[in-house]
């Protein structure tokens, strides 16, 4: 089982936007390789800083609304939200040291 939840376009505002503590959002969809690459790494994140970030998915092809109003061209795309904004994002399978130094600036 997956330690981030999947966020839809009707839940984005509420588990994303308003979220008390940063939020990583993970988009993807099921045929990319790629994201299917990143996803562990996405969910050991989620357990490393469980209690200081949320982390969720969004599948773009279910959720096209949130993925083309943030941009999302290529995927997996990770980005970082906080306070509502997006602050920051890392498009690619990257290694996990990476991603969680990216997401220790915003803590």
């Amino acid at each position: 089982m997956s330690a981030a939840a999947q966020v839809t376009d009707s839940s984005f505002k509420q588990e994303v936007l308003d979220s008390e503590v940063p939020v990583l959002v993970d988009f993807w969809a099921p045929w990319c390789g790629p994201c299917r690459m990143v996803a562990p790494v996405v969910d050991e994140i989620a357990e490393q800083f469980v209690g200081q970030i949320k982390v969720v998915k969004v599948n773009t092809d279910e959720n096209p609304s949130v993925a083309s109003q943030y941009g999302i061209r290529s995927i997996p795309t990770l980005m970082i939200f906080k306070d509502g904004q997006r602050v920051d994002m890392v498009v690619g399978a990257v290694p996990k040291a990476t991603l969680a130094t990216t997401l220790e600036k915003y803590l």
